[in-house]
């Protein structure tokens, strides 16, 4: 008898240790979010504690939803993110709501945490990287990695690579015109040179070609690529110019190949085609896939926009999972890669945001292999013409960035659970 009531004592007791009524936190991502950036980082803060969340594609923005703890409800305070906890029968009334056929919504599990890299020279350069702002901002982890980790086979241990304002072909970003006499720029070409030779490398050019390989390979093999800015358009016509000599000799000692635009080979890349070479060293750009210099005719900042597609969310999820915003109309902003000619868009490709008037895409999408990539163009989101040598912009004074959203949608993007295509 003692003994049944010291069970019943203890089934009460632990009874009383659980919630009288199960719970779940909704994360908000329309205009009631009060920080949507940092509310990406609370995803990623709990997923790292081991729980699955349900990514609700075009509920409310992209809400996030997921089990309640007080944990979680305390860091959302922390971090000044907007939630709402919400029984489980409210819960299962918007998953119900989502559902319905005629409803453009779905539900996408998050269930992993991926490893994060940033390609980024250990030398210090004179301007930010929109990627490592926002990550910092969310407080989510990443690694730094450049040129010998990559050689070194480091790739493959990450699932998600971000590359930004990097110059594949070995050109310097053809800042010699302007800037070849500046020490930041002296100190660059130093440390790019030491660094190709002490890989086995003659020439930088050289070693961006192998390190474009190995990037490749990494996207083959199944992993996320994201690129903003001069790393977009640089990495294909790099990757086109596979043993043709495209830099002059103010870049790498001896002339560039004067055939070498016939000698460009399209099938090399992952995004664009048909692309023209600029020779002339003295100009800041390295192909006519950027529009940055033609666009200026019909576009400048104050009628600067471009729109994001609207995909099936219940058909199409990669895309439909790139685009979640709060605004489907987001204001433009210019890099030395700003956006690009959508002529010389692979068939292939999915654009998800452009500037039809001006014939231009922002930002793009593809499979290759058994991995996916996504450019963006652009240099930072917040700021509409970053120079060189201007301050990293302060995301506390734009923690709800349409801009800066789409730059962590594709950060969350390898969290999810594969789902076979609907047909």
């Amino acid at each position: 008898m003692q003994f049944k009531k010291h069970i019943l004592l203890l089934f009460i007791g632990l009874c009383l240790l659980q919630p009288t009524q199960a719970a779940q936190i909704l994360i908000p991502m329309d205009n009631a979010q009060n920080n949507h950036l940092k509310a990406y980082g609370i995803a990623f803060w709990v997923l790292e504690k081991g729980v699955e969340i349900k990514w609700l594609l075009n509920y409310r923005g992209g809400s996030y939803l997921f089990e309640h703890h007080q944990t979680f409800e305390n860091e959302c305070i922390i971090r000044d993110v907007t939630y709402q906890v919400i029984t489980e029968v409210q819960a299962s009334s918007i998953q119900q709501q989502i559902a319905e056929p005629n409803v453009n919504m779905d539900v996408m599990e998050l269930h992993k945490v991926p490893r994060i890299a940033v390609y980024s020279p250990k030398n210090k350069q004179p301007w930010d990287d929109a990627v490592t702002l926002a990550l910092s901002y969310a407080e989510i982890p990443y690694d730094i990695v450049y040129d010998e980790e990559v050689m070194n086979g480091l790739l493959p241990t990450y699932d998600w690579l971000h590359l930004h304002h990097e110059d594949f072909t070995g050109q310097y970003g053809k800042f010699w015109s302007n800037y070849r006499n500046f020490s930041w720029y002296k100190e660059d070409v130093k440390a790019h040179e030491e660094m190709a030779h002490k890989l086995g490398f003659q020439k930088v050019s050289e070693l961006k070609l192998a390190i474009t390989k190995k990037i490749r390979d990494f996207v083959l093999g199944g992993g996320y690529l994201f690129a903003m800015c001069s790393a977009t358009d640089s990495y294909d016509v790099a990757m086109a110019a596979d043993h043709v000599d495209i830099c002059d000799v103010m870049f790498d000692g001896d002339p560039m190949d004067a055939n070498a635009q016939k000698k460009l080979n399209y099938d090399n890349c992952i995004a664009f085609k048909d692309f023209q070479l600029v020779t002339n060293p003295a100009q800041y750009e390295i192909s006519d896939i950027d529009v940055t210099l033609s666009r200026s005719r019909i576009v400048n900042q104050k009628n600067d926009y471009f729109s994001l597609f609207d995909f099936s969310a219940k058909w199409d999820h990669i895309p439909t999972m790139l685009c979640q915003n709060h605004q489907r109309i987001i204001k433009g902003f210019m890099g030395q890669t700003t956006a690009f000619n959508s002529e010389l868009i692979k068939s292939n490709v999915i654009i998800m945001g452009e500037n039809k008037t001006a014939g231009e895409a922002r930002y793009i999408h593809g499979e290759y292999g058994k991995g996916f990539w996504t450019f963006y163009g652009g240099h930072d989101p917040e700021d509409y013409q970053h120079r060189i040598g201007d301050p990293p912009t302060d995301l506390n004074l734009y923690p709800n960035s349409a801009g800066y959203r789409l730059i962590l949608n594709n950060v969350l993007f390898p969290a999810a659970k594969k789902k076979k295509r609907k047909t």
